[in-house]
């Protein structure tokens, strides 16, 4: 599904996705090999099948670390069906002083707030990231275009087992499958080389059904019901987590003037469950979030990235907070009861391209915990993110980037510790 773009580059950073996507080999059924990169290519004359490879990149949930379009893909002659078989081999490297992070993403709450003088330095490296995908493009007759695609990614233990990141199927304006939330804008998520990017990062991804049907090629709207995964702050003394029994659902509305070019307003409904086990009773508080983000090209070189969010129960559907339990918490001084807190949290970006293949960008982002008084004065209060980076493409298929990042982490008491990093990737996609 989408819509068809035009051959001419908006920015500079369409100029790049051209030439990345025009980098690859197409193989027919015949087995005839021809580069997209040469003007007489069949394929690449052929509106739909340049169309095709050019989704891959303006797709709406593509974030700037997912994999590159597969370097060959097998076509039919009649361009009806197309399959490609990608991934990318990802290194990152990073040093931490005065205060180290433990762990391979740079994350403001994970910052030790009682630094150990045996971990004040450290030097880390990290395969993470490293992907493989299968993507199936074609059209039929009675279904209309439809679309097949299964990531791997290794990370897990030490950035090194195997774990699905996405599996789904898109029918015409339908998805399903195991996909990033409705709730999420990934590319309005400015581009990082630290994997966990900005601290406000709404990042789920769950089992879900989506409508998402495209008017006039300029509005975009979508609707889905979508495999809850929540983080209850439960006892198991005086409360319980009771087992999810109602999807949440999410929604946007959007407006596109470019390809790649849009704002986005958002919101998700979650039902949020548990157990007063001194009343033995079960209480279901409604947890709900909305999100305004946007990704624009406003000169050429230039690229701006923003957005916003507030909510209460949303807290495990990214950034810092989803590293501990926010969705629900104990009500201060009253014992059997959980209530949903409120988070807020916003992130600025602006990139500017010195050619289409190298490019700067700084970011600066924070994530908001606002419970009710009485919270734990040790309890995490806030949390900001900045950074400044350059990325190079050596070649379409090859990239490396250096960054600097800066933290800070602010508890209920107001005591404040910072950390920094300095951190290096090399990626090669296929």
């Amino acid at each position: 599904m989408g819509v068809a773009f035009p051959a001419g580059a908006q920015s500079s950073v369409d100029e790049q996705i051209r030439k990345v996507a025009a980098s690859g080999k197409v193989i027919d059924i015949d087995g005839k090999s021809e580069s997209l990169q040469s003007p007489d290519s069949i394929y690449w004359n052929l509106d739909s099948v340049r169309n095709r490879i050019l989704n891959f990149y303006y797709e709406q949930f593509r974030h700037s670390q997912d994999p590159d379009a597969p370097y060959f893909m097998f076509m039919s002659k009649d361009a009806s069906l197309a399959m490609g078989i990608g991934g990318c081999v990802r290194m990152r490297g990073y040093y931490d002083w005065a205060g180290a992070i433990p762990a391979s993403g740079f994350a403001p709450y994970l910052i030790p707030m009682t630094p150990d003088p045996a971990n004040r330095n450290a030097f880390g490296t990290t395969p993470s990231g490293t992907s493989l995908y299968f993507r199936v493009l074609g059209r039929y007759k009675h279904l209309g275009n439809y679309q097949l695609y299964i990531e791997a990614n290794f990370n897990g233990y030490n950035g090194r087992d195997f774990h699905l990141k996405k599996a789904y199927a898109i029918i015409n304006d339908w998805t399903i499958g195991y996909a990033p939330s409705t709730f999420a804008d990934p590319a309005a998520t400015p581009p990082t080389v630290d994997a966990q990017g900005p601290s406000n990062k709404i990042s789920p991804t769950s089992v879900l059904l989506r409508w998402m049907p495209v008017v006039k090629n300029k509005w975009v709207f979508a609707l889905s019901a979508e495999t809850p995964s929540t983080a209850i702050g439960a006892d198991n003394t005086s409360t319980k987590r009771v087992t999810a029994w109602l999807p949440d659902w999410a929604a946007f509305v959007q407006y596109q003037w470019e390809q790649g070019q849009h704002v986005r307003l958002s919101g998700i409904v979650r039902t949020l469950s548990y157990r007063d086990l001194l009343l033995n009773k079960n209480y279901n508080p409604v947890g709900w979030g909305i999100q305004l983000s946007s990704v624009a090209h406003p000169f050429y070189a230039f690229t701006t990235y923003a957005n916003i969010s507030y909510g209460h129960g949303e807290a495990s559907l990214g950034g810092d907070l989803q590293i501990g339990n926010y969705d629900l918490v104990p009500e201060p001084g009253i014992s059997g009861k959980l209530y949903a807190p409120a988070s807020l949290g916003w992130c600025v970006g602006l990139q500017y391209n010195f050619r289409p293949n190298l490019f700067m960008s700084a970011s600066a982002s924070m994530s908001h915990y606002m419970p009710k008084s009485g919270a734990a004065p040790d309890e995490y209060k806030n949390g900001l993110f900045t950074d400044i980076n350059v990325f190079w493409n050596l070649t379409p298929r090859m990239q490396v980037g250096a960054e600097f990042d800066l933290g800070r982490r602010q508890n209920i008491s107001g005591e404040t510790r910072w950390a920094r990093r300095i951190g290096a990737m090399a990626q090669f996609s296929f």
